[in-house]
């Protein structure tokens, strides 16, 4: 399974909706950073998605994505909770699953 595999999954349960796929694709030791929380371990991480996937995200654009062996850095547009905005993050990645996550957004103009 390659870092790009694990991105295409990523999306694919966001457009789901599909909280448990999402939650199967992070390391029992998962850290998640963003500037309004970080979310440590399955029950904080299990929180901040069920929260995140309430608000209905679409994924509108993949703007870039770079990939090595362990290391996901992406750009999106979406949609999320009615509002545009652009979306910025890195996966790292542990046993192929994420292990740390970093994620900022800014609205669209």
């Amino acid at each position: 399974m390659t870092a790009q595999d694990v991105f295409d999954r990523q999306l694919a349960a966001i457009a789901a909706g599909d909280l448990d796929a999402l939650l199967a694709q992070y390391h029992p030791e998962a850290v998640v950073v963003r500037f309004d929380r970080v979310a440590s371990g399955p029950a904080e991480v299990r929180g901040l998605f069920a929260a995140y996937l309430e608000a209905k995200p679409q994924v509108d654009e993949v703007v870039s994505v770079r990939t090595s062996d362990d290391v996901i850095f992406y750009q999106a547009r979406m949609t999320v909770g009615g509002n545009r905005v652009e979306t910025y993050g890195t996966l790292v990645l542990r046993d192929g699953l994420i292990w740390r996550q970093t994620a900022a957004a800014r609205p669209l103009a």
